[in-house]
Order: C-alpha cells, then structure tokens, then sequence
C-alpha cells in the first residue's frame, strides 16, 4: 500500500466509502455480519481511511447505520484499529418520511457531532467534513461554527464535501491557512466537473477525497469499463480491472488525491486497494483525462 498525507496522518493512498455498506441507490444491502466483513476485508489490504457519515442509512430512523458497523469493524479487527484514520460528515437533515434538508447551524451541527462520536465511540472526531452547504446560510458562518466545535475539542480537524473553488477559498480564509485539512467531492470518469476543485486543493496543499471515484452505487462502477472504452483498453494492456485503472488514474492526476471506493463485498475493495500500486504511464494518464473531456496541465 502506498501512502498520502490526511489532516497530518498518512493515510492509506486508497480509502474505504463504507456508504454503499447502509445505503445505495439499488437499495441492496450486505447483512451485518458482511458488511463488517467488508470492512476487515479493507484493512487487511492496507487500507487505513474510512469515510462515513451520520445520514448513511437504509431508511431516515436508523441515522447512524453506517457509523455503526465502522464501529462494530473496528472493534472486532485483529489487527491494531488505532492505526486507521476514520472520518465521519454531518450537516443533512434526515426526517420521518424520508423528509431531508441541511443545516448548518451551531446548536445542528453540535448535536450532531455528539450522536457521531457516541456512535463512533471516540472522545474527539479526527476529521469532521461538513457535508453539503446549507443555502439558508452563509457559508463562512457555517465555517465559524464548526470552527467553535474544534476549539471546543470535539472535532480535531475540518473538511468539507461538495464544495466550490470559492466556498474552498472561504473555508481557508475562516480557517485559517493550513487549517482545511480535506474537500470531499464527487469525481469519475462520469463526473470530472470537480477538476476545478481538485487542483486548487492540490495548490493549497488541501487532501482532495473523491467520492463514488467509479462512477456510482447500483451499477455504475460495475459498468465503468463498458461505458469507457480507453479504462477497459489500458486495463486489458495491465492485465488488470478497468475499476483500479480508474483509481490508479485519479491518484495520477495529484499528490493530494484520495479516492474513496465504495464496496458492498470485499473482493471490490481488495481489488480497488491495489489500485495504489498500479502506476501509469504519463501517456496513459494523458490519454484517459482526454477520453472524459480533461485537458492535463
């Protein structure tokens, strides 16, 4: 496995999105004791970063379901768990009839942090990612109060999700330079308009994390190689999937690039984990950023 720099930790080049574990959009879920599987099945091939979020559940009543089997995977590990570095979100609302929303305020945000780290079973979240901008709000307050949580010890480091280049910028400017330590937002061959945001973080120094790095839950990465016929020829010439092409591909593209692949068994993750030593050439690389319309730098 090969390593990149979290929040001051390095963390494993490949992370685990436990999502898919609790929730996806075919609605098809492992049992608990798969899921936790999956799980073991990460860290046993090096993978020491999992991404969770409180909202990560089959339906609005069991908020907190994902975190859960983290928890449960952690604890029940051989291995040494304090070497692993789990990041949790928050900041959607999730309500009884699947009614959602977002909320950025102090009092929301503590509560949640609060469920989290009793769900998590942890004295402090290490890295806290605010989740999707509440619009009712202004964005540098929002970073005011997750600020306030840090100072209060609760949360040790902040990140957000699903942000722009100028909400990145507000961030940095409320925080403090140094002090965003990650920007989660969605990137794959299906979704490079995050670009932007990806080298701008890597400028800043800021850990880039993308999500559904594949294309997807309910098919979507199943079917990347079919649907993108450069990953499926480079991985024919590597004798390798077309999912870790894509993976070894978005590392490619920056130092401070984290993919974190979803799973739902554990011979995806274990596949998508050797991604991190799959290296390609620049002609490669070059060639499947212009097969999704990317210019390389």
């Amino acid at each position: 496995m090969k390593y990149r720099s979290l929040a001051g930790r390095s963390v494993s080049a490949i992370g685990l999105g436990a999502m898919p574990l609790s929730m996806n959009n075919d609605r098809v879920f492992p049992s608990r004791d798969d899921a936790v599987s999956t799980v073991h099945a990460a860290l046993e091939a090096g993978v020491t970063l999992i991404d969770t979020a409180d909202i990560y559940a089959p339906q609005w009543d069991l908020m907190g379901h994902n975190e859960e089997i983290v928890a449960e995977a952690l604890r029940t590990w051989g291995g040494d768990a304090s070497a692993v570095f789990v990041t949790t979100k928050g900041g959607i609302i999730r309500g009884a009839g699947e009614v959602w929303g977002r909320d950025g305020s102090l009092d929301y945000l503590r509560g949640a942090v609060e469920r989290s780290r009793k769900v998590l079973g942890v004295d402090a979240i290490e890295l806290y990612q605010y989740h999707r901008p509440d619009r009712g709000m202004v964005y540098g307050d929002i970073m005011r109060n997750l600020k306030v949580l840090q100072q209060e010890g609760v949360i040790r480091h902040i990140g957000i999700s699903n942000a722009s280049v100028e909400e990145i910028d507000i961030a940095v400017e409320v925080l403090g330079e140094g002090n965003l330590a990650s920007v989660q937002n969605e990137f794959s061959p299906k979704h490079p308009g995050s670009i932007d945001e990806l080298r701008h973080c890597a400028r800043l120094g800021v850990a880039f994390l993308p999500w559904s790095p594949l294309g997807g839950t309910g098919g979507g990465a199943r079917t990347v190689g079919d649907r993108y016929s450069t990953f499926a020829e480079v991985a024919s010439a590597h004798g390798v999937s077309p999912q870790r092409v894509v993976l070894a591909w978005e590392l490619a593209l920056a130092d401070n690039v984290i993919p974190i692949p979803g799973a739902r068994r554990a011979a995806s993750i274990v596949d998508s984990a050797a991604a991190a030593d799959l290296v390609l050439t620049e002609d490669e690389v070059e060639r499947l950023s212009y097969s999704v319309g990317i210019d390389p730098e």
